[in-house]
């Protein structure tokens, strides 16, 4: 009787054991499955606002602080701001740093607020955050209507814009006028799991496996619309998206280039990066990546790009940089390595993901301009 009642315990607690694992590979994969529009990746710090007086900002030092380039900074009561490069003259304590504040979008920045840096500079739509006459559109898509922004001009090769995890379709804005100045029409779709589109199936993020097919109606509703051409340009899981419109669409002759920025081209190195910013323990992370698997669907990485088994056939230009804590720049190295023919990399330091741009706005846009011109 004492055995079998030992083996009951034994049975009781190793169930126990089980669920409690299951549960927490579960929460550890929500860092990436459950990633919200706009907010901050958990790799983001939150800083604190010591002063923002006289067109600077001082804000605790860190390194995401003291990071070149140009920014949106963002807090959790909606206030949006764009700062500029950290002030190297201005007086600080040793604690904080001061960087050039150089517009309020909206709300207030007080000291004592709670504030992260994010790669979306600006906010609002192209007419309020550029001045740019566009259209609001709605474009059929697999689940339902799709939001999206139109900006028109002169030339038949479209770009179609992609944001990744955490970001919105204001991500796009950071480009939208350098793109309308070359005069390509510029179209920003919304896809599943975004404000204002439809919900997915299982309210989850498949890192871009499944939300593809919204990137492809998008380039369906292009040449439905007059479109002779398709640039996709993603960024993060926006760029896996377009890696898989290019290699899978019945509309793929039409795409005749791709950018790819801080390309997620391992959804599980990505999840793994998400849990573990996190703070999930390092063997929870096997945990999280078989959770995301039996919760999505999600296939193992063999038909990555960077892999062999699905390249695209065009142009390819990816910016990306070894500061990247989520996606992999190895990965795009290889990827570039591959293909040299094909693929370019443009390899930006002091970056982190989706911020590619912001490092160095300039010489981004003169490297983009530079691709583009062959496509225009």
């Amino acid at each position: 009787m004492r055995t079998v009642k030992a083996a009951a315990a034994a049975a009781t607690v190793a169930l126990a054991a089980g669920a409690a694992s299951v549960a927490a590979g579960r929460f550890a994969s929500d860092a990436a499955l459950k990633a919200s529009a706009g907010r901050p990746l958990p790799t983001e710090p939150l800083l604190t606002v010591h002063a923002a007086t006289g067109g600077q900002i001082t804000l605790t030092r860190d390194l995401a602080s003291l990071r070149p380039g140009r920014y949106g900074l963002a807090s959790g009561d909606g206030s949006h701001a764009v700062v500029g490069p950290v002030l190297e003259a201005v007086q600080t304590s040793v604690d904080t740093v001061a960087r050039r504040l150089e517009h309020v979008v909206r709300g207030t920045f007080t000291p004592g607020d709670r504030v992260w840096l994010t790669p979306s500079a600006y906010a609002g739509d192209p007419g309020s955050a550029l001045g740019l006459d566009h259209t609001d559109l709605g474009i059929p898509g697999e689940l339902g209507t799709l939001p999206a922004w139109f900006v028109p001009a002169a030339r038949t090769t479209w770009v179609i814009a992609a944001h990744g995890l955490g970001a919105t379709r204001e991500h796009a804005l950071n480009l939208v006028g350098f793109l309308h100045r070359h005069q390509f029409p510029v179209l920003v779709p919304a896809y599943r799991g975004d404000p204002g589109a439809p919900r997915s199936p299982d309210g989850l993020n498949h890192l871009g496996e499944a939300e593809w097919p919204d990137l492809d109606a998008a380039v369906r509703y292009a040449v439905d619309h007059g479109a002779e051409a398709v640039v996709l340009l993603g960024w993060s899981t926006g760029a896996t998206m377009a890696l898989r419109v290019a290699t899978r669409s019945a509309l793929r002759e039409r795409i005749s280039g791709l950018v790819l920025d801080s390309p997620v081209l391992s959804w599980e190195l990505t999840l793994r990066a998400l849990a573990a910013a996190r703070r999930a323990p390092r063997a929870l992370l096997p945990l999280a990546v078989r959770a995301a698997r039996g919760r999505t669907a999600l296939r193992t990485d063999r038909a990555l790009p960077a892999g062999g088994t699905e390249r695209p056939r065009m142009p390819v230009q990816i910016f990306h940089g070894p500061d990247d804590a989520i996606a992999p720049w190895a990965l795009s190295r290889r990827f570039a390595e591959r293909d040299p023919n094909l693929v370019s990399l443009r390899t930006v330091p002091h970056a982190p993901h989706g911020a590619m741009w912001n490092a160095d706005p300039e010489a981004y846009e003169e490297a983009l301009r530079r691709f583009l011109i062959p496509l225009m």
